[in-house]
């Protein structure tokens, strides 16, 4: 060996340096310390809450609602009468959906309509035809009524002639009975004074005849003026009936062959769905429209079973709006108004876009339906005012219920209590 063991062990000793022994923690202060721990843990176990928070869906809405128009049938769009943003009134006609039928003879309703204008034309014409033929009539009865009562009056006055002459000779004849008793005349001129008394008479009733005939001539004629006027006027009636029901089927045949889509209330066309020519179905979207009114925006959103208990009108939530991401814009204040006393109908979950659903998009389960308000002032941020626009997508935390942090520990204790506990009663 080059050097000796000695040698080698006093070189290792020297190199790695004296020892140093370093006197640890008291155990007294370290028992402290942990006990100082333990306290202020189960301290804050017992002091310590925390409330349960759910997250829900929910939308923007406005009042009055937007409304959805669907198609009532299937056809082809035939016409856009409107513009996305105008206005519309009540009634004003947005669409034209073409629903004729079409067979080898061609379009059905084009065909029935044409047969039906063609009656329409020829009925006007009678109609025409008959109100000439009843003026005709009876102008012609009332001219003879005219010459009748013309004749009469001349009849009459020539009776009322003949009468005062009959009184003459009546008159002269009684003359002539006293002068025949006096012997101033002979008897030839008395039968000569009464023969023409008598032939005075037969002409008064002659002419008293003639009147009494022309009366009645007169009355047929105001009989027979009122009979024709009231069988032109129910002929009349008959044709109206008929164009009436002309007028029917032509309104048969035009709703067999177009139909109008209008607008339900006066507001704005926010959107249009489909294009002239294009196919839709029974139940297709075809526009909205946005009521004319104060459209104050709103919320709504969907509350699951487990959280009704414990939401309730008044309660603050926490709203973040899909179009205002939270990370930037943060959250946004909301007051519940009120909630559902029953679970919302699915055709009522159908009309909403934020409606909860599975990935095939039905709905499943109990939802019930909270509205929220905003605040007064809206969405401020930074200084300015965020619009909303109704349908606008969001999310909502609403605060649950609040228990101690050590019942949030023991909660699977209670689950196994509640799963393992035989019948209860109603005895608690």
């Amino acid at each position: 060996m080059l050097f000796r063991k000695e040698v080698s062990e006093h070189l290792q000793s020297r190199y790695a340096g004296p020892i140093l022994l370093i006197t640890g923690w008291p155990v007294w202060i370290t028992l402290c310390i942990t006990l100082l721990f333990l306290a202020a843990l189960l301290l804050f176990l017992w002091q310590g809450s925390y409330t349960r928070r759910a997250n829900v869906s929910g939308e923007v809405i406005t009042w009055p609602h937007t409304i959805n128009l669907f198609a009532p049938e299937q056809g082809v769009i035939s016409r856009l009468l409107v513009s996305p943003g105008q206005q519309v009134n009540a009634g004003t006609p947005l669409y034209a959906l073409d629903i004729s039928r079409v067979s080898s003879s061609g379009n059905l309703s084009a065909t029935t309509r044409a047969l039906l204008k063609k009656q329409q034309q020829q009925m006007g014409e009678m109609q025409h035809q008959l109100e000439q033929n009843r003026r005709a009539t009876l102008t012609s009865i009332q001219q003879q009524l005219d010459q009748l009562r013309s004749a009469r009056e001349k009849t009459q006055q020539m009776v009322d002639s003949a009468t005062e002459g009959l009184n003459v000779m009546r008159s002269s004849m009684n003359d002539y009975s006293r002068f025949m008793r006096k012997g101033l005349i002979t008897t030839d001129q008395q039968n000569n004074q009464r023969y023409l008394f008598y032939q005075q008479l037969s002409v008064w009733h002659s002419l008293n005849s003639q009147r009494v005939q022309q009366d009645m001539q007169i009355a047929e004629l105001l009989s027979q003026q009122v009979t024709r006027a009231a069988d032109f006027d129910a002929q009349q009636a008959q044709y109206h009936i008929r164009q009436a029901d002309i007028e029917r089927q032509l309104a048969e045949a035009d709703a067999g062959s177009e139909r109008l889509i209008s607008a339900p209330s006066a507001g704005r066309i926010s959107s249009l769905s489909v294009t002239e020519g294009e196919m839709v179905s029974d139940g297709d979207s075809l526009a909205q429209l946005v009521p004319t009114g104060d459209s104050t925006p709103s919320l709504v959103i969907w509350l699951p079973n487990d959280s009704v208990p414990y939401v309730k009108p008044g309660d603050m939530i926490n709203i973040s709006y899909a179009a205002y991401p939270a990370e930037k814009y943060g959250q946004f204040p909301g007051k519940v108004l009120s909630i559902s006393s029953a679970p919302v109908s699915p055709r009522e979950l159908n009309n909403y876009g934020s409606a909860p659903r599975l990935a095939d998009g039905q709905i499943a389960g109990a939802w019930f339906k909270a509205n929220v308000a905003l605040n007064h002032q809206g969405l401020r941020w930074q200084g300015k005012t965020l619009p909303l626009a109704s349908g606008m997508q969001l999310q909502a935390t609403v605060f649950l219920e609040k228990r101690p942090l050590w019942q949030w520990m023991l909660s699977p204790y209670y689950f196994l209590k509640n799963s393992i506990t035989g019948p209860v009663s109603d005895e608690r």
